[in-house]
């Protein structure tokens, strides 16, 4: 059997596990063994299936150093790095609307570490909001079982803050004053379109529907 060595950017081994991804780690929501990433990659698709939207996670890059030659006309790769990602995870069109979006999970109850992000997410997320695009996070309290859908402008202003001794966090009260609370379904099982309603009635000043 072929032996590929892939790294993370700092020169970590990836060890592939059948039931988790390194993005996201494998939770029982909703009684099911399904990392957020899972979810969102079905939710996509069922989008997809029924003509609602076109949204596609991005792939990670990866940087490949060694190659092998065994015949002339094969290579094969032996080790590679992922590279570090310098947009977010998703992608796609609805309705005319570019999205753009991550998708974080954490363990606390009470607020989200802004520490889960990182400064090219925020960077990205910036510059698609002065393109007019709708950016926000998928967000997941994995114990509380509950989930959001949080624009990138709070976001940024909170990661921004940090600089001038503002919270290392944003507080689940804020969340829920400033996102959009999702309710799981069974197609598609992260119905976060529903935020995305939200967040356009606001840009064009609709009523909330």
């Amino acid at each position: 059997m072929t032996h590929m060595t892939i790294h993370y950017p700092n020169g970590g081994a990836y060890q592939h596990h059948a039931a988790s991804t390194p993005h996201a780690h494998t939770t029982m929501y909703g009684g099911r063994g399904m990392t957020l990433e899972d979810e969102l990659n079905g939710s996509n698709r069922y989008y997809l299936q029924t003509g609602r939207a076109v949204v596609h996670k991005k792939p990670t890059p990866i940087q490949i150093v060694k190659v092998d030659y065994p015949q002339r006309s094969k290579a094969v790769i032996r080790e590679g790095y992922f590279k570090t990602p310098s947009t977010t995870d998703y992608n796609g069109i609805y309705h005319g609307y570019y999205l753009d979006f991550e998708a974080k999970e954490t363990k606390n109850k009470a607020s989200f570490p802004l520490k889960n992000f990182h400064q090219h997410q925020v960077d990205h997320m910036r510059a698609c909001l002065q393109q007019d695009g709708i950016c926000f996070v998928v967000m997941r309290f994995v114990r509380l079982e509950r989930l959001f859908v949080y624009p990138a402008t709070p976001l940024i202003a909170a990661w921004d803050a940090q600089a001038h001794g503002g919270r290392k966090s944003i507080t689940l009260a804020t969340i829920e004053r400033d996102g959009f609370e999702l309710t799981p379904k069974i197609q598609p099982r992260i119905p976060y379109l529903d935020g995305v309603d939200w967040l356009i009635s606001q840009k064009v000043g609709a009523p909330r529907g």
